[in-house]
């Protein structure tokens, strides 16, 4: 048989979702990064919408060394980002048409935020702004009115607005969760968590931004996202205090270390207590990268959880305990080669970018144009990522940076309330009868 004359097959490229980057620190390098290479590498793929692109197309960074020294790096499908650094960065990442220099470019479709926390909003809002999807992460802001406009901006112009807490798919989490919502577990009376980081941390790595900073607000947060999202309830009060002096001055607004106390309120009357610690001035000859542990105790049962305990020790003369850690968390991230002499990098650190990549691929590619809306609502009530399931979490957020904040100007002991008689949260520092309103709609 001839086929000279048959037609020949035809193929459609696949959608392709442009991604932006602003911020490549430590956090890029260890979820980003591979995120994007796995991505180029492999595409990603959905039966909701087939086969999609991922692109890294253009990155905004204070000075563009960063980027640079990734791009050098990078796998030839990555090297072609566009960089922007400076003042204009987040502006000239978001435009579109000629660039001045003759070349056109498409712009972007998402923006991932990856930057100090108490930057995250000016960005996220210009974002939004501009009709992007964005990914910001943990803390997505650090009070309830940046919250309530970029949701109201997320609304208005359809995009999808998310934060980063990639502790929700640890897997002993999600069993814990598991455990819950089956009613296995019933009612958490009260719990603790601990996570404590290296010196060089706060030395190294957030070296540049950590002034008037605390570990509570850039850590605790996961831990604050994680009994919110697990045991629900309603936040009630707010308590914390820490200690100064090895990051910051002893008198200053700089923390090495906060000691945070929520307490929840529940359906049948009943509360809970929740104490979270966490520091990032740990030695460095600490034998793990990050010390987590957790206990829950329940009307019928006690859940312990230890990052160390469950992982393995591993000592390499010369290196371990500084360069390479004794004890490894494999489940976050981690390099490996593969039974078939592969190498990959993964672990739920990078797990929870790829669902968000197949959040926006559904909306965006996962039917008619007809449908997008229904598409969106769906990806918008995920409750463990979106924005406007955060308040609480970022309540407490605000309530920390406010009793810190009071704390470093000499009042110490303050306690913040919730949803009272006099507004949404409502701060009250010992020996005054004046109740001072940090917001006042209800959280």
């Amino acid at each position: 048989m001839n086929d000279s004359n048959q037609p020949s097959p035809t193929t459609t490229a696949p959608p392709r979702l442009r991604f932006g980057m602003v911020g490549m620190g430590m956090i890029f390098d260890e979820t980003y990064r591979p995120f994007f290479e796995n991505a180029a590498r492999d595409g990603l793929y959905d039966r909701r919408f087939g086969l999609c692109d991922i692109d890294l197309a253009a990155v905004a960074t204070r000075t563009g060394r960063r980027a640079e020294q990734y791009r050098a790096a990078a796998p030839p499908d990555l090297k072609s980002f566009a960089s922007f650094a400076g003042d204009d960065a987040i502006g000239q990442l978001l435009a579109e048409g000629a660039d001045g220099k003759g070349i056109d470019r498409k712009g972007i479709d998402v923006a991932c935020i990856a930057t100090p926390d108490d930057r995250h909003f000016d960005i996220a809002r210009a974002v939004l702004s501009a009709g992007r999807h964005v990914l910001i992460e943990k803390p997505s802001v650090l009070s309830l009115a940046q919250l309530d406009e970029l949701t109201r901006l997320a609304e208005a112009n359809r995009c999808i607005a998310k934060v980063v807490y990639h502790k929700l798919l640890d897997p002993d989490h999600k069993k814990l969760r598991t455990l819950v919502e089956d009613g296995l577990l019933s009612h958490c009376n009260n719990g603790y968590c601990s996570l404590l980081e290296p010196k060089s941390i706060s030395a190294g790595q957030f070296a540049e931004w950590i002034t008037g900073r605390n570990p509570g607000t850039y850590v605790a947060v996961h831990y604050i996202k994680l009994i919110d999202f697990t045991f629900g309830g309603r936040l009630k009060r707010v308590h914390c205090t820490g200690q100064r002096g090895l990051v910051g001055p002893a008198d200053g607004p700089t923390w090495d270390s906060t000691q945070l106390r929520l307490v929840y309120a529940y359906h049948d009357g009943r509360e809970a207590a929740f104490d979270i610690h966490t520091s990032w001035v740990t030695p460095d000859n600490f034998p793990g990268y990050v010390e987590q542990e957790v206990q829950f105790r329940f009307d019928n049962g006690v859940w312990n959880g230890h990052s160390r305990r469950r992982g393995v020790e591993c000592t390499i003369e010369g290196h371990t305990p500084f360069d390479t850690k004794i004890n490894i968390n494999n489940h976050y991230n981690g390099t490996f080669l593969e039974p078939d002499g592969t190498r990959s990098q993964r672990g739920y650190g990078v797990e929870v970018l790829e669902k968000f990549a197949r959040e926006v691929a559904f909306v965006e590619f996962g039917g008619a144009k007809s449908e997008r809306e229904e598409r969106l609502s769906r990806v918008r009530s995920l409750a463990y990522n979106d924005l406007s399931a955060d308040r609480q979490t970022v309540a407490a957020v605000q309530a920390i940076e406010a009793i810190l904040a009071k704390h470093a100007a000499g009042t110490s002991d303050c306690v913040v309330h919730v949803n009272n008689r006099h507004g949404g949260l409502v701060l009250y520092a010992p020996g005054s009868s004046v109740a001072e309103v940090l917001y006042a709609g209800q959280v």
